[in-house]
């Protein structure tokens, strides 16, 4: 509720109070505070007449306010946006009492700097110094829920402010801190473990640190509350973060980013409520062992590391982009014996070099497989066999649902328009629960013709086949079930997005293909859906061809 809301309020309140106003009297006019006590004994304050004021042309103008209890006000005073809540507590009385006791703290630079200052330098540093200054001048500190400090990037601020600040608002009770600080801060401002001691942290159920140094000593024991933890570009060793972990036995969620001290992650057994977990561009990091008996979801994309979750692990959801060449191939070969109660697996590639082997261990329970091949380069290897992928459908007996992604601005495979196509049969068993397949990115490639044929082919129970011969980044999570694709990748600018003139003109063969190989393999109860580039690509794609001709 913002300030227009609360106008709204007051207007309707005060048609209310001139109806009632005629049968006061002077003398009950006059009064500016009335009490009134309860049958049970307790004192109910009342709105002051001349407490709850609005800004006319600088001066202010009262009202009659309505009967109503302060704990209401103050209610309805928390849920406004913290600039609204600070003006109106500097012409408010009863607002200025709730503000000292206001719950959500929420400094960032969109709230507390225009947009036309924010972009300057110098202005947003002192700018957003000062406005938090004068707003947690009349803050007791008693109340607070939530503190969120963002810092606009280049605003250098000093360790004393950054410590007053967190020492004003972390107070018994609060329950989210969140620390944003600017870029490359990591080695000059360390979080004082100290404000979390006393009692003090016991009420946090969300920690969010960015660009800090964090060292809880050993015995840490302050975050008993604690369900999630984020913490990113944060220095932070491993006996450290075990320390902190240790104890908090209320955690479900840990999220770890470019915290370049950790060398060796260990999850405790005593985590039993630790539900998800992510580990994202930790470089050093060379061990993640978990003894978490309830992990379910683990993401995880950083460089080749030993996994250990244990012969049980109930991890059911797995995101993985190793940061290595040849990431299939690992998951193919690691990941069957270690996460066997996987059902959902999402593998991203930028370098296959070898083809995908033939698992030795099968995925058991494994229902939805996502694989992305997006190159750093800008053509994928033209070595790698796409139709090798037919390993992990035959490791997959209970597979469901097979998305493919592929994003490449030059294709350098084989064409299967070079010579007659035989295609190549595999010995492989049927892929009995395969029900949908979506192929992203599809190309002329011969082998990813041969696959696509492999797949109708295998695949008795399949429902639906979709064929997109463009990378559709807005729809890489989601199976497409129409053909609709006449503005499907237009941005903003009523333009494409990074679709250049090699891929356009890909796209144009792809369609080639699936009208000569695709179609007449479709069996009857297979709905297939052929998605080409948008309208906007199309008038493009033939500009481009009358051209070539």
């Amino acid at each position: 509720m913002g300030m227009l809301s609360l106008n709204h309020l007051m207007l309707k309140q005060k048609r209310w109070s001139r109806r009632r106003t005629q049968a006061l009297t002077l003398k009950q006019k006059r009064c500016s505070r009335r009490r009134t006590h309860a049958r049970n004994g307790s004192t109910i304050t009342l709105v002051p007449q001349k407490d709850l004021l609005c800004q006319e042309g600088g001066e202010r103008s009262t009202y009659l306010g309505p009967n109503l209890p302060e704990d209401i006000w103050c209610h309805i005073h928390s849920l406004m946006p913290l600039q609204d809540a600070a003006r109106s507590a500097s012409i408010s009385h009863t607002f200025l009492r709730s503000w000292r006791c206001h719950p959500y703290l929420n400094f960032t630079k969109e709230t507390l700097c225009s947009k036309q200052n924010a972009s300057r330098k110098g202005y947003t540093a002192s700018r957003f110094i000062m406005t938090v200054d004068q707003i947690l001048k009349n803050h007791s500190g008693i109340g607070v829920k939530t503190l969120k400090l963002y810092f606009p990037c280049y605003c250098e601020v000093d360790a004393c402010h950054i410590n007053r600040w967190l020492q004003i608002a972390i107070t018994p009770g609060i329950e989210e801190v969140t620390l944003m600080l600017p870029t490359n801060y990591m080695k000059k401002y360390s979080f004082p473990c100290s404000l979390l001691f006393g009692g003090r942290g016991n009420s946090i159920q969300y920690i969010r640190l960015n660009e800090c140094a964090f060292r809880p000593p050993v015995g840490f024991d302050c975050l008993r509350s604690l369900t999630n933890l984020r913490l990113f570009r944060v220095c932070i060793t491993c006996d450290e973060l075990g320390s902190l972990i240790s104890n908090c036995f209320a955690l479900e969620k840990l999220e770890l980013g470019f915290c370049h001290e950790l060398i060796f992650l260990k999850i405790p057994l005593c985590l039993e409520r630790l539900s998800f977990l992510l580990v994202s561009s930790c470089h050093k990091l060379q061990v993640i062992e978990s003894k978490a008996p309830n992990l379910l979801t683990f993401n995880f994309f950083c460089g080749p590391v030993r996994l250990s979750l244990g012969e049980s692990s109930c991890v059911k959801n797995l995101d993985i982009i190793p940061n290595m060449p040849n990431s299939l191939r690992y998951a193919i070969t690691k990941l069957p014996s270690v996460v066997p109660n996987l059902e959902t697996l999402n593998v991203t590639s930028a370098d296959e070099r070898v083809n995908t082997p033939m698992a030795a261990h099968k995925f058991l329970n494994l229902k939805y497989l996502k694989i992305h091949l997006i190159p750093f380069s800008k053509a994928f290897s033209p070595a790698y066999d796409y139709l090798s992928l037919v390993s992990f459908l035959d490791a997959s007996p209970t597979l469901e649902t097979f998305i493919l992604i592929v994003k490449q601005n030059d294709m350098k495979h084989d064409s299967v328009f070079g010579n007659a196509l035989h295609v190549r049969r595999i010995p492989a068993h049927k892929h009995s629960r395969l029900r949908k397949v979506q192929i992203s990115g599809f190309c002329s490639a011969k082998s990813m013709v041969e696959l696509t044929c492999h797949i109708l082919e295998k695949a008795t129970s399949l429902e639906s086949l979709t064929v997109d011969t463009i990378f559709d980044q807005c729809n890489q999570g989601t199976v497409v079930e129409h053909g609709d694709c006449s503005r499907r990748c237009v941005q903003k600018e009523s333009r494409c997005g990074p679709i250049s003139r090699d891929m356009i003109l890909e796209a144009h063969k792809a369609l080639r293909a699936v009208n000569i190989y695709i179609i007449e393999r479709v069996p009857p109860a297979v709905q297939l859906n052929v998605r080409a580039p948008c309208s906007h690509c199309h008038k493009l794609l033939l500009t481009l061809l009358i051209c070539c001709a």
